[in-house]
């Protein structure tokens, strides 16, 4: 057998041997440059993106005094799922129903708000609802791309307007010895408290109440607090009117107030001593109680001073004579009580 340079293999007695077949690799890169000569497109061709801005899923309003609030979050994706480039148009209308209900038809009778053009984030606006008193009002919006095009109106929300709730007046924050008590002026049978805490940033709610005060019972003695109240008015349908916030007021109250007189004296004489026992006093910040005794017709003197365990042995008595005790309960900044009533002992 003779091989003939370059021209594949050659067989004696004029037989053709067939050449190997080529590697694996060359013959699918030769498949796919089969496959991506030409214009380089594999399958149909697609039609153009139309960049339509996404409807708003989430338009919430309410009524704040004299003003409705509308915010929503603009949206950021096409209705393909692309990135919205460019400014959009807000395209946010108010207006009175219509029945039978048809967006088309309310459309050009809504008022349109006017907002400059956005990009991204939340829209928010304070629109005056004195034109719409007494009236349940439509509130929906449409997000308008640079193109002109638009996914359609968002969610419709109805709004009831009725006359401003009234702004809460003269709040007043007092220390009292269950925590700070706040008082205010306003005709309502619903509102609610804001308190901001120390270090905190802004105000949260801490309670809804259903008459113009509230004692925070979690205030502590040396912190400031601040705090604003609002008059709500319910609508129904789970709808709530708002008053605008009143005026902020703060405090940080002062612990000046004594602990209870403590309860219960009995005494009683042992060998060589006269025992004390009263009730436990309730106090958190309870520090301890003071004994003062009096001879027969004399003043009290203080004797001692005990800790949290109401019980005392006066061992500093004579047989024969008459001893008046009393006491009084202290807290930890030395606020002490009035006395006990005397509790007398003649002892054997």
């Amino acid at each position: 057998m003779v091989r003939n340079r370059g021209a594949g293999l050659l067989a004696s007695a004029g037989q053709v041997e067939k050449p190997d077949p080529p590697p694996r690799h060359l013959a699918i890169l030769a498949v796919a440059t089969v496959l991506t000569a030409g214009c380089g497109y594999i399958g149909e061709p697609q039609p153009p993106l139309a960049h339509i801005p996404a409807k708003v899923t989430d338009l919430a309003a309410i009524q704040r005094g004299s003003r409705l609030i509308v915010q929503f979050t603009i949206p950021q994706l096409t209705t393909e799922g692309t990135v919205i480039k460019g400014l959009v148009k807000l395209d946010l209308r108010i207006g009175k129903g219509i029945e039978p209900f048809d967006a088309g038809r309310w459309a050009p009778g809504a008022k349109a708000i006017p907002q400059s053009p956005a990009t991204s984030g939340l829209a928010r606006y304070e629109v005056p609802a004195a034109e719409w008193t007494n009236q349940d009002v439509l509130v929906a919006v449409r997000v308008i791309g640079a193109n002109g095009k638009d996914a359609g109106w968002s969610n419709f929300l109805v709004i009831p307007v009725v006359p401003p709730p009234e702004r809460p007046a003269a709040v007043t924050a007092t220390a009292t010895a269950e925590g700070v008590r706040l008082t205010w002026r306003a005709t309502g049978t619903t509102f609610r408290v804001f308190r901001k805490i120390p270090d905190a940033q802004d105000f949260v709610l801490a309670a809804t109440v259903p008459k113009p005060e509230w004692i925070d019972t979690a205030a502590e003695f040396g912190k400031r607090y601040a705090y604003e109240i609002q008059t709500v008015v319910a609508l129904g349908s789970n709808k709530d009117a708002e008053s605008d916030l009143s005026d902020e007021t703060s405090i940080t109250p002062v612990d000046t107030f004594p602990p209870a007189v403590p309860a219960g004296l009995a005494v009683s004489s042992a060998a060589n001593s006269v025992e004390l026992v009263w009730d436990r006093n309730q106090e958190p910040d309870l520090a301890g109680y003071r004994v003062y005794r009096a001879n027969a017709g004399g003043a009290f003197e203080k004797i001692a001073d005990v800790n949290q365990i109401p019980s005392y042995s006066d061992h500093n008595v004579e047989h024969g004579k008459t001893y008046r005790y009393a006491i009084t309960a202290f807290d930890q900044i030395g606020n002490e009580s009035a006395q006990t009533a005397p509790a007398s002992i003649e002892v054997p």
